[in-house]
């Protein structure tokens, strides 16, 4: 083989992993839709956090403002938050001012780390006033669980605290595009934050809102049940839940969830008036139909709520 031959050769092969680089790239974009004017949301899996390659189970998303961007959850690994960071910045070259979490669970917090830069580009982290405290408890786990299911070297770095801290409601300016975050009572769990954009009637729900994949009790059934009373009585174009399709069929797109709760209060209710115990419960109350990781969470709901209404009035 000749020198120009080598060289074509040598050409050939860069050209072709750099293609095969290129493809890869490609295929590690983070899907994200444009569901109303400057609103995107990617839709995670329906798996369990540490099944889901970089724990991808949750709903992401982000609003684009005049000024900046609020990021709504930033996924259930670093991994994931990087990616969540790139598709921001392939679609508006404004900076990231505020990543919201809407609660405290993996999926949704353990991308923060992402977000974190050096000096004024560093946007403020924002969540519920008991979240630190929620977080603080969880991080040991959280950090192990991060080195058994993804391979993450523990540092406590990567668990990133909220700088704005939310009681009741908080205003958010994004630069002519404002958005309404409202602190709940306890509910799906002690820290739940709901994000509104007003420009577009959008709801983010956070887990407080469910579709297919089965509601989660890690915080109080009946205080959930009260506040999905409260969200039923909003004014909303869409909703988008933690997990599961956004849907514009406000209320109508909860139904499903508030009849699984309203059940599983009743069935846990009428088995402490028999006199079962716990264990007994959870082996009698039967799985419910037509959701999604009933094996991994219907059990543990009735353990949850049992602990709760054995001590009602």
């Amino acid at each position: 083989m000749g020198a120009r031959d080598g060289t074509y050769l040598r050409c050939l092969v860069a050209g072709v992993f750099l293609a095969s680089a290129l493809a890869q790239a490609a295929d590690s974009d983070l899907p994200m839709h444009e569901i109303a004017p400057g609103v995107f949301v990617h839709e995670g899996r329906h798996a369990p956090w540490g099944e889901a390659a970089n724990g991808d189970v949750a709903n992401l998303g982000f609003i684009v403002g005049e000024r900046c961007v609020a990021v709504i959850d930033s996924g259930g690994s670093p991994g994931l938050g990087e990616a969540l960071r790139r598709a921001v910045a392939q679609r508006t070259a404004r900076p990231v001012c505020y990543v919201i979490n809407t609660h405290v669970h993996p999926d949704h917090v353990l991308g923060n780390r992402a977000f974190e830069a050096n000096g004024a580009d560093r946007p403020q982290f924002v969540g519920h006033v008991r979240l630190t405290a929620a977080l603080t408890a969880r991080a040991p786990a959280y950090l192990a669980a991060l080195e058994r299911e993804f391979g993450v070297t523990r540092d406590a770095a990567l668990i990133v605290y909220p700088d704005l801290q939310v009681a009741d409601r908080l205003q958010l300016d994004l630069g002519n595009r404002t958005i309404e975050l409202r602190a709940w009572p306890t509910a799906h769990t002690d820290n739940d934050l709901t994000v509104f954009d007003t420009a577009t009637a959008t709801l983010f729900a956070g887990d407080l809102v469910f579709a297919a994949h089965l509601p989660v009790v890690d915080g109080k059934l009946l205080g959930w049940l009260e506040v999905l009373s409260v969200l039923e009585g909003l004014t909303v174009d869409r909703v988008v839940p933690g997990h599961g399709a956004i849907s514009a069929a406000w209320p109508a797109a909860v139904a499903p969830q508030r009849k699984y709760l309203e059940s599983l209060r009743d069935q846990v209710r009428a088995a402490i008036r028999a006199g079962r115990t716990i264990g007994e419960a959870v082996a009698s109350i039967p799985s419910p139909d037509n959701w999604l990781l009933v094996d991994e969470f219907h059990r543990r709901n009735v353990t949850a709520s049992f602990a709760e209404l054995e001590w009602e009035d």
